[in-house]
């Protein structure tokens, strides 16, 4: 079965939110969690031990049917309960970057409706690999819940104001969320405001491809739904910041030796043996300058001092440094049909798990 339909428009609706009672589960730091593919072994022990009931316990479990009896059970004793009516909700991050800056990012939650790539209405922009898919959509076929919201982005402007008290608050990491249930009539507006946006898929391209994956199976209308965190561009509180690469191989690079770089980077930086080398890509974003070198053993920071100092420790041969993409070269490429290196883009801070969840039932 096809998936989705060809109508070259987004498709955004309200939704019954499941979430968790406070009442039952007490403050919601201890049951929510960073999203899934951020969360390292160590932390992952910390959120399941901080509560039996976080989200962790979902999204990362032993076994992909540890996570559906748990989902079962905790909708069953009222630990996690549906809105009884649809709504979208509004989400306002405030956060502390890497670059020390406090600022505040806000957005839009709501179901949206998937559509495959090609009919250009969701636009990805990074490449993704199998592996991830696999047990990703061993999870969503056992749980049949979207259990984390994906982020995307809208090129453009929307502020509600008057909102009066969050309906949810939680800190987790020191990025503190709040959470409004909107009325009505403002889910309204805003669905109609979205009616013919092309949305960009800032974090979240093997879960959207697994949900595409899952609804092909499926080919039912619960299933073609995704929960989505729609955030406008034209906001001073959306921030990409640079994922450096750290080497165990540099590959075949090389480039034009220069003094230790300030504050700001004259383009992609090679850091190895001490010395600084100016890299060359005319035409080329930062990422793919060093996607071309084709440098083995990477691993990424989105702190420059970091980067340098395990070079500087012998964990590492180099350190590609990169600058920050800018929003409007992401927008190009994904309406190009093209897409860039993996984490090319490091949009701070990531989305809060636990908050919402999205049954497809």
């Amino acid at each position: 079965m096809a998936v989705g339909t060809v109508s070259a428009v987004a498709v955004v609706r309200p939704f019954r939110a499941l979430r968790y009672d406070p009442a039952v589960v007490g403050r919601l730091e201890s049951v929510v969690a960073p999203p899934y593919d951020v969360i390292g072994a160590e932390e992952r022990e910390e959120l399941r031990a901080r509560s039996p009931y976080n989200v962790v316990h979902l999204t990362l479990p032993d076994s992909e049917d540890e996570a559906a009896a748990s989902l079962a059970e905790w909708r069953e004793r009222g630990i996690l309960v549906r809105d009884s009516e649809p709504a979208c909700w509004w989400l306002a991050q405030e956060y502390v970057g890497p670059d020390g800056v406090a600022r505040r990012r806000e957005g839009f939650v709501a179901a949206i409706r998937l559509e495959p790539y090609e009919n250009r209405v969701v636009l990805p922009h990074e490449r993704t690999h199998a592996g991830p898919k696999e047990g990703r959509l061993r999870l969503l076929r056992a749980t049949r819940t979207q259990l984390e919201p994906l982020f995307f982005l809208w090129d453009g402007t929307i502020e509600l104001d008057g909102l009066g008290e969050p309906d949810l608050v939680a800190d987790e990491g020191g990025v503190v969320s709040r959470l409004w249930r909107l009325e009505a009539e403002f889910s309204d507006a805003l669905v109609g405001e979205l009616g013919d946006a092309e949305l960009l898929i800032a974090d979240g391209h093997h879960r959207y491809e697994t949900a595409l994956a899952f609804h092909e199976e499926e080919g039912t209308e619960a299933s073609a739904w995704l929960l989505a965190v729609i955030v406008p561009t034209g906001q001073e509180g959306l921030t990409i910041f640079p994922t450096h690469r750290v080497a165990q191989s540099a590959g075949d690079a090389s480039g034009t030796p220069i003094e230790p770089p300030r504050t700001h980077l004259p383009g992609p930086v090679l850091y190895r043996g001490g010395r600084y080398e100016l890299l060359l890509g005319d035409g080329f974003l930062d990422p793919e300058v060093v996607d071309r070198f084709a440098p083995g053993g990477v691993t990424y920071t989105p702190h420059r001092e970091e980067a340098v100092a395990a070079v500087d420790r012998g964990e590492a041969e180099a350190a590609f440094l990169l600058r920050p993409t800018r929003i409007e070269d992401v927008w190009a490429v994904a309406r190009r049909g093209e897409v860039m290196p993996q984490k090319s883009t490091f949009f701070y801070p990531k989305l809060t798990s636990g908050l919402l969840l999205l049954p497809l039932d």
